[in-house]
């Protein structure tokens, strides 16, 4: 659709515009010689807001003729259009005379409109090249902005096809580890065993039902957290202590679906099954502001990619805990 027919405020800018075009070409008529202001102002200012419509004919030229086409065919084309467009125009002005005087208003209107027809003829040339100059003006402006569309869709596209390749990448390694370690319980421990298969059934449906979405409440991905912990503490039992410490404002803030899981998983991994006295996983969750922050990787990969720099990930060895910081806009529903 033509830029300027397809926003009424741009379309009431042009026509304004045009109309003090009318006035000018009101004074050119009387500076002529052949018209008074009154007979100039009733011819011009009716014929300019008529061909301000011709002229955005000039916009298909401009689509017709693209810049990147070359001097000769851009200019043969603007200048053919222009003088059809002008004719036209001066066949209206004689006709809008001649309707103007058959009324009684202004006797010999068609014979000063016949000694300005070369000055009318001229200025429709003028105008409708520099209507076609502010079209090319327009297409470029429009071929940029849909250019700008199309690249911000790819790169909606592509962080999507990114999160879902990273929240694919969870759900393989988590199921490799608990797979194995129901293997390992079945001979010794069966029962076990069999809550655990149970607990994870459980784990994979929530987990499957919360990854589907893009943003879940952080209530929902620590109850998330605290299944794969239940999980956990079938195989290490009272080696495996959770202590969590969470304010009630961080419970709203919605955060990425499965973050807290590598967390939960690396802290049990490489911290309680390397201790045979066992161990705790602390959580510490609280909203400062219009922060919310997490202590507790492919997790800072998929920050990046929801925040980018507005997020932070920090890993902070002390003594003998090792801390991860994350800390994220304190979004709510």
């Amino acid at each position: 659709m033509h830029p300027i027919l397809a926003d009424r405020r741009r379309l009431l800018a042009y026509v304004a515009a045009w109309e003090l075009l009318g006035g000018l070409l009101s004074a050119l008529l009387v500076l002529s010689g052949n018209f008074d202001w009154a007979p100039a102002l009733s011819l011009a200012v009716p014929l300019a807001a008529l061909y301000a419509f011709v002229c955005l004919g000039a916009f298909w030229a401009c689509r017709a003729a693209p810049l990147g086409t070359g001097l000769l065919p851009v200019a043969g084309t603007q200048l053919a259009a222009a003088a059809l467009s002008a004719a036209l125009w001066l066949l209206a002005s004689r006709l809008w005379a001649a309707t103007l005087e058959s009324l009684g208003f202004f006797p010999g209107l068609i014979d000063s409109q016949r000694r300005a027809a070369p000055l009318l003829f001229g200025m429709g040339l003028l105008l409708f090249l520099l209507a076609a100059a502010l079209h090319y003006l327009l297409v470029a402006f429009e071929d940029s902005r849909r250019a700008e569309t199309e690249a911000l869709r790819f790169q909606i596209l592509s962080r999507e096809a990114e999160l879902r390749a990273l929240r694919a990448q969870i759900h393989p390694h988590f199921l490799f580890n608990s797979l194995n370690s129901i293997n390992a319980l079945i001979g010794r421990r069966p029962e076990e065993a069999r809550r655990m298969c149970v607990l994870l059934a459980d784990f994979l449906r929530r987990s499957l039902a919360l990854g589907a979405r893009e943003r879940v409440p952080f209530a929902e991905e620590l109850a998330l957290a605290e299944d794969l912990l239940a999980i956990e503490r079938v195989r290490f039992g009272a080696r495996l202590h959770f202590s969590p410490s969470v304010d009630e404002g961080a419970l709203t803030c919605l955060v990425p679906p499965l973050l807290l899981q590598p967390l939960m998983e690396n802290a049990v991994t490489h911290g309680i099954a390397q201790c045979l006295e066992g161990g705790t996983v602390r959580l510490e969750a609280r909203r400062g502001g219009e922060r919310l922050i997490l202590a507790i990787e492919n997790v800072r990969r998929r920050l990046e990619t929801l925040y980018g720099r507005e997020a932070e990930l920090r890993l902070r060895p002390d003594g003998h805990s090792f801390r991860v910081e994350v800390e994220l806009p304190a979004a709510t529903p």
